[in-house]
């Protein structure tokens, strides 16, 4: 997306607020929401959580890279919607192996109508786990996803019908496979449930009912509310050329634009990833002929509008170091200006494309 700059304007505090909270309501793995900000004179910095990485199912740390570069590309778009060109580093300092992102506010922008549209749908995103309605989605409308994708250095693949029962089988397998972990179902019972007093983790009001048919193997988080008939479900993969942090963060960005895009186009999505989440079930998923790597599952289609899943509060996902938003007690304070070391990986926006 290009942007036409315009003279430079200070960026507020208010404006950095928001445009926080727009990057945490990013999806992530059980909804941990694994990420730190740390906002400088000059940039925005974003981090991996550790603390919230899931020790059993994501021990290497893919999905909460994933997670995260899901919520850089929020904040790049909403940057743009406040009309600053967002220039990105990513894992911009050998020595800071958590440092996923470092996001320049750079000369001020008008927005293209593409990054408003996406910015738009940033609240409307929920993840569903509802049966959809068995209503084949338009090729154009599958393009556009593919364009979104590519647009962000990935690939999305539409799973055919043998493919798409194959990754199925493999679902199931994984799904059977995890649940016999005890270690596993304790992970799974501490991001899950609860009272709707927390603001992370999936609430019981957020999960699936089961298959009916036994067809779609959508992950079980507790108690399921049910059974219902599901459609013969639409998957795609979303594949990547390496497997490296690097790659996971501009997966995680490339699966946000497609969910974006995907919202915007009046789809639904919910991920079907289990077969990822066991390494030597996910090496029959990858692509190796192309050299790609299958970093996410999804399954899209029309479904009924659901609830929005918590999110912490700004204040919550700040480092320790930066200042609070405006309205908190804690307000106060100048944040300190970094220095800039030359980033590995960089990988910049200059013309405002998010």
């Amino acid at each position: 997306m290009r942007a036409r700059a315009v003279p430079t304007s200070p960026l507020s505090a208010e404006a950095v607020a928001d445009c926080i909270g727009a990057a945490t309501r990013a999806p992530s793995i059980h909804n941990t929401q694994p990420w730190r900000f740390r906002v400088g004179r000059r940039d925005i910095e974003v981090s991996v959580d550790r603390d919230r990485q899931l020790a059993v199912l994501d021990p290497t740390g893919r999905q909460m890279f994933m997670s995260v570069g899901a919520a850089v590309f929020n904040l790049r778009l909403a940057l743009l919607t406040h009309g600053r060109v967002p220039v990105q580093r990513l894992l911009p300092d050998p020595t800071r192996p958590d440092l996923v992102a470092r996001i320049q506010t750079c000369p001020t922008t008008v927005p293209t109508a593409t990054a408003a549209v996406l910015a738009a749908e940033i609240d409307r995103r929920h993840t569903n786990r509802l049966p959809f309605r068995p209503t084949a989605i338009p090729r154009p409308v599958l393009d556009d996803l593919i364009g979104a994708a590519a647009a962000e250095g990935a690939r999305l693949a539409l799973a055919e019908p043998v493919v798409r029962d194959a990754i199925l089988a493999l679902t199931w397998t994984a799904d059977e496979r995890l649940l016999k972990q005890a270690a596993y179902r304790d992970e799974l019972a501490t991001w899950t449930g609860g009272r709707g007093l927390r603001r992370d983790g999936v609430p019981a009001y957020a999960y699936g009912p089961r298959d009916l048919a036994q067809r779609l193997p959508l992950r079980q988080f507790g108690r399921c509310r049910g059974a219902a008939a599901f459609e013969r479900p639409t998957l795609v993969v979303l594949l990547t050329c390496g497997d490296t942090p690097y790659h996971w963060v501009r997966a995680g960005q490339a699966l946000q634009r497609v969910l974006l895009t995907a919202t915007a186009r009046g789809l639904a999505a919910s991920p079907v990833n289990q077969a990822l989440e066991i390494p030597d079930l996910r090496r029959l998923v990858i692509d190796q002929e192309a050299g790609c790597y299958a970093q996410a599952i999804l399954r899209l289609g029309y479904g009924e509008p659901v609830r929005p899943t918590p999110r912490r509060e700004v204040h919550d996902v700040l480092a320790a170091e930066t200042p609070r938003p405006p309205g908190d007690p804690a307000t106060g304070g100048r944040p300190r200006e970094d220095q800039e070391p030359r980033a590995e990986g960089e990988d910049c926006h200059g013309e405002g494309r998010p």
